[in-house]
């Protein structure tokens, strides 16, 4: 696979008692890529897995990709092993940075995480300060012995853009951003990350708010993803195959077996490495990647949980 980076893990040490923090470095002479706020690794786990971590470092940091890996209690399988396997010392390959969650230029910023979903946030925090920009960070969590990050954000540069929002100490989130966001810039920018429930309502109180779809930018860690439904037929036209994809079966799972391998990683429709261009029929999109603009055009689709509204849908695969 090309733009693999062989790395190690120079520094690990555990954060809130379930994240783990590890520092990784290149394991040759090749330096690893320069980063961008939002931006995240493909980590190609020890199991076997390949799962998709936000860096959470100052861009600046040249040589070194930071991560965050919470130990996730429904995990299905890579959390646990990034948690438990990555211990100092060890090699991994990871790819070159992606940047699906970047920064758009604004007036003001308005960065809200939700637990784990603060390490994306925190690159951003980072870069906004570099750049001179206005922003806030909110750190929203249970208590702060079970949050990572609390004590650099707290000690450092950023301390005097950021407002926790932990339970522990009498702090609702809800209350003070729903007030809070009656005063905001109209012409902020929303970027939000956490739990998926966590998201919808930050998402929601910015629509309220009347903050435009365009101003409002998000990044799901896990979606619950139904790929069942009515069977078709996919027309893989460069293979030249006609497969029939059975009510119970994922259309990459069809195509898989009939020796068709499309590369997959996270098969939750949110990393977009199952991407796949639609030459014909109307695909039914269960996808959290592609935009709502992109869904309509009905140009391309997730095969690792997507399906089709139509009894044929022709791929250019």
């Amino acid at each position: 696979m090309m733009g693999l980076h062989d790395v190690v893990v120079k520094r690990r040490y555990v954060e809130g008692g379930t994240i783990a923090v590890l520092e990784l470095t290149s394991a040759n002479e090749i330096t690893l890529p320069s980063i961008e706020a939002g931006a995240h690794i493909d980590v190609h786990l020890p199991n076997g897995l390949i799962r998709q971590y936000s860096l959470c470092q100052d861009p600046k940091q040249v040589g070194i990709f930071r991560l965050g890996i919470l130990k996730d209690p429904q995990s299905r399988g890579g959390s646990t092993c990034a948690f438990e396997q990555l211990t100092p010392g060890m090699q991994l390959q990871v790819s070159a940075p992606r940047n699906l969650f970047p920064l758009v230029d604004a007036s003001h910023s308005v960065l809200i995480g939700g637990g784990i979903g603060i390490t994306p946030l925190i690159t951003m925090a980072y870069e906004l300060l570099a750049q001179g920009k206005s922003f806030e960070l909110h750190y929203c969590g249970s208590s702060r012995k079970c949050c990572a990050f609390v004590e650099e954000i707290e000690q450092g540069p950023l301390a005097p853009f950021t407002t926790f929002h932990f339970k522990a100490e009498g702090s609702s989130h809800r209350d003070h951003l729903t007030d809070h966001f009656k005063q905001l810039n109209s012409e902020a920018y929303i970027y939000t990350c956490g739990p998926n429930g966590f998201m919808d309502w930050v998402i929601d109180l910015a629509k309220v708010n009347q903050f435009a779809d365009q101003q409002i930018h998000k990044e799901y860690f896990n979606v619950e993803t139904d790929v069942t439904g009515d069977s078709f037929e996919v027309v893989a036209q460069r293979s030249n195959k006609i497969i029939t994809v059975a009510a119970d079966e994922s259309l990459i799972d069809a195509l898989a077996r009939e020796g068709i391998k499309i590369e997959k990683s996270c098969e939750q429709g949110v990393c977009g490495t199952c991407l796949c261009d639609v030459l014909e029929g109307e695909p039914d999109h269960r996808d959290v990647y592609l935009t709502d603009e992109e869904k309509e055009s009905n140009e391309q689709i997730l095969v690792c949980c997507s399906r089709s509204k139509s009894k044929f849908l022709v791929l250019d695969i």
